[in-house]
């Protein structure tokens, strides 16, 4: 069995999740790092918590001193794709994992969905995607730990290839911890 470890950025109104960004990290040391091209800037611009956590980790153009306007998505990054080329990657990405692969998020639930939403509806995910993703709070609540005992996270906070990185180590931290209880 192979892990993937994921997170995912998005901007969601109560009735759609969009994708922002993607990060996936596998066991076999494998990582993959997507910015979405098409998403609505304006709107993530514009959603206060939005821009404070998750833009500044965004490969953006900053206009230069004195040029007004806003800063935007820096469409000639390479980590920066269409949606359609972020779903061929991220397919690609899971099936080299093998046969037997496990998703693992941090509260996945939104995640599981955008990312299957990659692919159009739920029936549409490529044969071998796994149709759930285990949640790390989940295991932390089975293995009876409080919120606060998991590991603090080190590095960027809401950059998606960072928090994935983070969640492996969380997932890896219940494990030590389920096998000796």
């Amino acid at each position: 069995m192979t892990a993937i470890d994921y997170d995912l950025e998005f901007l969601e109104d109560g009735r759609t999740i969009e994708l922002i960004s993607i990060g996936m990290v596998a066991d076999d040391g494998r990582e993959l790092y997507a910015v979405n091209a098409e998403f609505d800037q304006a709107a993530v611009r514009g959603h206060p918590w939005l821009r404070g956590n998750v833009w500044p980790h965004l490969p953006v153009v900053q206009n230069p001193p004195g040029v007004r306007g806003v800063d935007r998505l820096d469409l000639d990054d390479p980590a920066v794709r269409p949606r359609a080329q972020i779903a061929r990657a991220v397919a690609d990405f899971i099936l080299a994992a093998g046969p037997e692969v496990e998703l693992w998020a941090n509260y996945g639930a939104y995640d599981h969905v955008c990312l299957a939403q990659l692919w159009g509806p739920m029936v549409a995910l490529p044969e071998g995607v796994p149709m759930f993703t285990h949640d790390i709070q989940q295991e932390r609540s089975r293995l009876g730990l409080p919120v606060g005992a998991l590991p603090a996270q080190q590095e960027s906070e809401h950059h998606a290839l960072a928090d994935a990185r983070h969640n492996q180590i969380v997932r890896r931290w219940l494990a030590e911890r389920g096998r000796s209880a």
